[in-house]
């Protein structure tokens, strides 16, 4: 049996890992930190949160849900870890980072098919017939490793722009001036909302667009864009001079740049977050999240930002509770490097040129938490039906995961941007039975009924 290699230590690394890992598979898994850490993480912990600590909702019948029922019933060890170390969040599941990563060490440390290496991946070598390598080094991949992988896909890697949200110190916010409440009360009220009058509203957006950002860094700058024969980039980026983020994790300034109501109906959103002090929703409102079991600390939800941090401290403190906040974290942005998959990958994450090497993880293009260990997921599995001589058969296009991965590889080649599970992704009824269902949750409801039924009948294929 051939012996698997993962390269990378952040979620889809170690999900990765363990999935070969209990099906029987020699498994090495490499991380540089900490004898090289990246210009976004703190800790050389495996699987070290890096922007919230949210893997989404857990409401039934919605797409993130559906994600993890189908990777719970694959046996996923870090939402298994995730779950141990959950934290109050309402109807998402919110964890605890520093218990979260100890958990997953603890999973890997007493798993004995699997042998650590802390040390700097520079070479990939595509011909070894003994290895199985799975690449999930991640959105902050190091030059060296990427100058391999433009040397495996004939073109310079290029990048997008990611950013992380900042950290408030609990005991220094001012709580008559905050409530707690979930939207629409769904789940329990573990939210702080912190509400705006219209006035403080407008003040707070003019102070947002005269607040200095941060000078892109020199590691962030981009390379220039060569193209494949086919005139598509094999490493893609939806930055350019003038930098453009991903859809999904826009910062706040950016967001607030398109209008002044645009936070309104963002991240600031006020729908359904009734204030109980006057029976009405606010103008607008910043939720905070508990970052930790001891709920000392908290982040502001959906308010990654790349101002200079003095300049957080003054616009972030205009926001109602928050007048003598204290900061743990400030907001950041950082590089975010991800692969053209529609022209590099298969559906079962093999390289089309190689195929023993593996993408996974935000580097194969796709988003988010959930995302990323549901991809390592599949990944491990993929790799050890290899390592066994056999032929992957890939995750159901009906399932979550199918979707997801059938996006990636099969995305306009020229509109290709990365993508977090949603049920646009999944394949829709059928017209007929669209036309007879009005209703959007019962679709969903169905939706999700024939997904888990797929997946179900895959995993018996294992």
């Amino acid at each position: 049996m051939k012996k698997i290699h993962v390269i990378g230590g952040g979620l889809a690394g170690p999900e990765a890992a363990l999935q070969a890992a209990s099906l029987g598979c020699k498994v090495i898994l490499s991380e540089m930190r900490p004898l090289r850490s990246t210009e976004a993480h703190q800790t050389p912990d495996f699987a070290e949160l890096v922007c919230s600590n949210s893997l989404k909702s857990e409401s039934e019948n919605s797409a993130p849900w559906l994600l993890k029922q189908e990777m719970r019933r694959a046996g996923s060890f870090l939402l298994q870890a995730a779950d141990k170390a959950a934290v109050p969040a309402g109807h998402a599941l919110a964890v605890d980072r520093e218990v979260f990563s100890q958990h997953v060490a603890a999973l890997i440390a007493a798993q004995p098919n699997i042998e650590v290496r802390r040390e700097e991946v520079t070479h990939l070598d595509e011909n070894d017939p003994d290895t199985i390598t799975i690449l999930a080094s991640g959105p902050l991949t190091s030059s060296p490793l990427a100058k391999e992988l433009q040397r495996l896909t004939g073109a310079d890697h290029l990048a997008f722009y990611d950013s992380i949200s900042p950290i408030v110190d609990a005991s220094t916010i001012d709580m008559d001036r905050v409530y707690f409440a979930a939207r629409w009360d769904k789940g329990t009220a573990d939210y702080i909302n912190c509400p705006f009058t219209k006035e403080e509203y407008e003040a707070f957006i003019d102070a947002l667009a005269t607040a200095e950002k941060i000078e892109q860094k020199s590691w962030e700058a981009l390379p220039s864009e060569p193209t494949t024969e086919s005139g598509t980039p094999a490493i893609n980026s939806s930055a350019s001079a003038n930098l453009q983020y991903f859809e999904g994790c826009l910062p706040i300034e950016e967001t607030a740049r398109r209008g002044k109501d645009t936070l309104r109906f963002g991240p600031m959103k006020p729908a359904g977050l009734t204030n109980p002090k006057t029976g009405r929703w606010p103008y607008a409102a910043v939720q905070l999240r508990q970052e930790n079991l001891r709920a000392d600390s908290y982040n502001l939800v959906g308010f990654q930002n790349s101002l200079k941090y003095g300049e957080q401290a003054r616009v972030l403190r205009m926001i109602p509770g928050l007048e003598h906040a204290s900061f743990l974290r400030y907001g950041q942005i950082h590089r975010n490097t991800y692969i053209h998959a529609p022209s590099l990958l298969t559906e079962t994450l093999q390289l089309k040129a190689h195929p023993s090497i593996m993408i996974a993880g935000q580097l194969s293009g796709i988003e988010g938490y959930t995302e990323s260990i549901a991809s390592g997921l599949l990944a491990g599995r993929y790799a050890a039906a290899l390592a066994r001589g056999e032929h992957p058969t890939p995750a159901p296009r009906l399932t979550a995961n199918g979707s997801l991965t059938h996006y990636i590889t099969h995305a306009d080649a020229k509109k290709f941007q990365p993508a977090n599970i949603t049920f646009d992704l999944l394949v829709p009824l059928e017209e007929e039975l669209r036309k007879k269902i009005r209703d959007k949750k019962e679709r969903h409801r169905i939706q999700c009924e024939r997904a888990l039924e797929a997946w179900d009948a895959w995993l018996a294929g294992f």
